[in-house]
């Protein structure tokens, strides 16, 4: 793989060698691969047919938890998110241990491992909330709630450069990955400025389904806003804007 330089980039194929626009600018590398229809056929390619079988069901595991939260990632999350959720979801499966290799699902592997899973690497929450808070998934009455203690914004948050205030935000979802449906719930605070004095309690709760047999989801958010005569503009459309999994409850 190589990359074009130049003022004329080139997309399409000459001979064997296929131009392209890509994330990392414009490529040009060498046509090749083994033939599709000995990939699906070839008994020396068995272990690339499942491995292609499990990273679609991780890619439709990802899509089904996107769409759960879609409206939050709407303000949250960077142009490589679906590949790095896809590349997580893999894991989940891999970790599967009660299926045979084909057949291993998120369903029955560790769901768990996506906590700590960031949608926007531009935003990390990690790095950006420090606030004490707890979230809790509680099964039997199907309450998703996050508690943040009393805090001083200007010492518990690493907000980016211009934005002047700030809005938390949670999603309480239920995701069933095998009927790709999923119930959400969504609560925010006020919107609150960043130098102001120390916060009240934050308690956000949000319903699913209760005693529910799927996977549970606490997602939390910050989102950057900057005050311009008296009207509040999202800061450099939700760039710096974080997401994060913080808890999960499996089955």
């Amino acid at each position: 793989m190589a990359r074009q330089k130049g003022i004329i980039k080139l997309k399409g194929t000459i001979g064997d060698i296929t131009f392209y626009k890509s994330k990392d600018g414009y490529i040009a590398r060498e046509k090749g691969g083994v033939d599709p229809s000995r990939i699906a056929n070839d008994p020396a390619y068995q272990r690339t047919r499942e491995n292609g079988m499990e990273f679609g069901r991780a890619g439709k595991a990802g899509k089904v938890l996107r769409n759960a939260i879609r409206t939050l990632l709407l303000n949250a999350s960077d142009s490589r998110m679906v590949s790095r959720l896809t590349k997580a979801m893999i894991k989940v499966i891999q970790a599967d241990l009660v299926s045979i290799r084909v057949l291993r699902n998120v369903i029955d592997g560790e769901a768990e491992l996506l906590t700590g899973f960031e949608f926007n690497a531009g935003g990390v929450l990690s790095t950006t909330l420090f606030a004490p808070y707890v979230a809790n998934i509680d099964r039997v009455t199907g309450l998703v709630s996050v508690n943040f203690e009393p805090f001083v914004a200007r010492d518990m948050i690493n907000a980016p450069g211009g934005s002047t205030h700030f809005k938390l935000r949670t999603a309480g979802t239920e995701v069933d990955f095998e009927a790709q449906t999923s119930v959400t719930q969504m609560a925010e605070s006020d919107i609150l400025p960043l130098d102001g004095p120390i916060t009240q309690q934050i308690v956000l709760e949000n319903n699913v389904t209760a005693a529910s047999t799927k996977v549970l989801f606490a997602v939390i958010g910050i989102e950057f806003y900057q005050l311009v005569n008296t009207e509040m503009y999202p800061l450099k459309n939700g760039a710096y804007n974080a997401l994060s999994i913080v808890s999960v409850s499996g089955i």
